[in-house]
């Protein structure tokens, strides 16, 4: 079993871990400490050793800050963790604060700290974020200092140790394109930017260009560690040396100089004089400032493995459909499950995440979960970003909406599914809400678009229907998928906010529309697809892009009110639902088999 239930940490952290951390201030001459949730690499999720928020505090969301005086505390969460923030914190210890608004930079320009002074880790915290920072304690009176030694790890007895999972060897049957290759046409890239070096400090970036793959972080097979990539297509790679083996040592071969990760510092010493190619959304403040004490010149740019690692070649491509469609079986049989024996209104939310690991295990070569399941009933799916714990845990009772979003992490492909489906008989509001954000899938689903089209360009497709209703959801429609790599990646992404980066062949992105009636239930349905290449329409003048499916799971017919649903709109469903059997059949058999049938009929 992968997932835990269990969610630790509680006000006792902040009782027990407050003193001591203000103990290192006053230690170092500060009045104040900054923490972000972030850790040096920008993970998604945290290795135990780098959780510093939830150790101070006791809150265990996955997005917050926190700044902590040596005579207050205060902690900014967002609406995903109203409740949890408020269990988990000690009130006589920590002030409770909101994300977005005023959040912890708009609080701080607003506090009157004349003469204090405000501690911050440069290697946790990105050039953008220092800046606003500093911005807003001038506003407050506040001087800001850059720490050598972040207080929190000083205080922190029993810390856990960095992860030190070994980085292995990534086939090329699964990677498509040689390490050699790769960082040779990055480095022709640079060149043509007459640029000399980039610095590449994203882990899933780092595992893409040198074809690795690692396990220090939980739901992506992450190597944390760092790169120096050269025009001439040579690199350094900053690995903890217990990580290094002999196999991967030959597997990069000799255009490729392993050094250890205490090496770092030295290394980007050794970039005088040269133009360096920076990402400062991944990057973090600390590699600036090391370039100018350097004496390198740092050009801020995106990461240029980001743009080809979101590009799938055809065996990336040909990997993650086989994957989706081993994970759609289990899906399946999970589908059945639900509309069988977890009728009974018994069952909890727990128990139904289990079962979906379960049958996703069964088939063999699960390597992880893509992401902690998502397994709302009734109220709790009606909170987009829910994680069932042991506190919170649901029965999925007669008369409810279930909502799933799960995936798994295979050598060849990573998957990202979310289903939604009835337990017992659903309201007439439930089958109308499911079916305008059906509506909305299946517009992304089937639009043609020209070259230079971005994800913000096509968001509205999926909000349209409901919209025409007076409903929305607030969250992202879209988000690019890695290959047996992180669940979330970008640079391209399907949401109201502008993306300026063009969806172009070979992008996988999630199509998740959704509708949340808060206190009752939550609608979601996510397929992932690809952009495949423009081609001619008949009759048409320019040649369009469009997307190609990779998900395969029936879709709950009991929610679909056909009285909403145009012609064109059936017939999709029914297209859609041959497809899903036509994949699925073979690898189910018995009531499986025969509910999957009955499940995929024509409309």
């Amino acid at each position: 079993m992968r997932q835990t239930f269990d969610i630790k940490g509680g006000p006792q952290d902040g009782r027990a871990h407050l003193p001591p951390v203000r103990d290192q201030l006053k230690a170092q001459g500060l009045d104040g400490l900054y923490v972000p949730h972030e850790d040096e690499y920008q993970n998604e999720y945290l290795p135990d050793a780098n959780e510093r928020l939830a150790w101070v505090s006791g809150f265990t969301g996955s997005f917050g800050s926190a700044f902590v005086f040596t005579d207050r505390a205060v902690i900014f969460a967002d609406g995903r963790y109203t409740l949890q923030v408020v269990d988990q914190t000690d009130p006589n210890l920590w002030e409770i604060q909101n994300v977005p608004e005023p959040g912890p930079f708009g609080w701080l320009r607003s506090q009157n700290m004349s003469g204090k002074k405000i501690g911050y880790d440069p290697k946790l915290m990105s050039p953008n974020d220092v800046a606003a920072m500093e911005s807003a304690a001038k506003m407050a009176g506040a001087e800001l200092v850059a720490v050598d030694q972040n207080p929190i790890d000083l205080a922190w007895e029993g810390r856990p140790e960095q992860p030190s999972a070994q980085v292995v060897p990534h086939d090329v049957k699964y990677a498509g394109v040689a390490h050699d290759e790769k960082r040779q046409q990055i480095g022709k890239d640079l060149k043509a930017e007459k640029l000399d070096a980039a610095i590449i400090t994203s882990p899933a970036s780092i595992a893409w260009a040198f074809n690795i793959r690692g396990g220090d972080v939980s739901c992506t097979p992450l190597p944390l560690g760092r790169a120096i990539l050269f025009a001439d297509g040579s690199a350094e790679l900053y690995l903890d040396e217990v990580k290094v083996s002999d196999a991967l040592r030959q597997h990069l071969g000799n255009s490729v100089t392993l050094r250890p990760l205490s090496e770092l510092e030295a290394g980007l010493k050794g970039l005088k004089g040269k133009s360096v190619s920076v990402d400062p959304d991944v990057a973090s403040a600390w590699f600036f400032d090391q370039l100018e004490q350097a004496g390198a010149k740092a050009i801020r740019q995106r990461d240029p493995v980001a743009l080809p690692k979101a590009c799938k070649n055809e065996a990336e491509l040909a990997g993650t459909s086989a994957a989706h469609i081993r994970d759609g079986i289990a899906l399946t049989r999970f589908l059945h499950w639900l509309d069988t024996e977890a009728q009974s209104g018994e069952v909890t939310e727990i128990d139904a995440a289990i079962k979906l690991e379960e049958f996703r295990e069964s088939l063999g070569g699960l390597d992880d979960l893509s992401f902690p399941t998502i397994s709302g009933a009734g109220p709790n799916g009606a909170l987009p970003h829910y994680r069932v714990s042991t506190a919170s845990n649901r029965k999925l009772e007669r008369g409810s909406l279930y909502l799933v979003d799960s995936g798994g992490q295979y050598l060849d492909g990573t998957t990202d599914v979310t289903r939604t489906v009835p337990i017992g008989d659903p309201s007439a509001d439930m089958r109308r809400h499911y079916t305008l954000v059906l509506k909305g899938h299946i517009a992304l689903a089937v639009v043609r678009f020209p070259n230079g089209t971005t994800g913000t360009h096509l968001d509205v497709l999926a909000r349209h229907a409901l919209w025409q209703a007076g409903l929305d959801y607030q969250h992202g429609t879209g988000h690019g998928v890695g290959v047996y790599l992180g669940v979330h990646e970008g640079p391209q992404r399907i949401a109201k906010a502008w993306n300026a980066v063009p969806l172009v062949e070979g992008m996988i992105v999630s199509n998740e529309p959704g509708y949340y009636r808060a206190g009752q239930y939550g609608i979601r349905i996510e397929n992932l697809q690809y952009v495949t290449p423009a081609t001619q329409i008949e009759g048409g003048e320019l040649d369009m892009h469009g997307f190609e499916c990779l998900t395969f799971a029936p879709l709950a017919r009991d929610l679909i009110d056909l009285t909403l649903l145009t012609e064109d709109e059936r017939a999709w469903v029914d297209a859609y639902h041959a497809q899903v059997y036509e994949h699925l059949a073979d690898g189910l058999d018995g009531d499986a088999k025969d509910w999957l049938r009955a499940a995929c009929m024509p409309l």
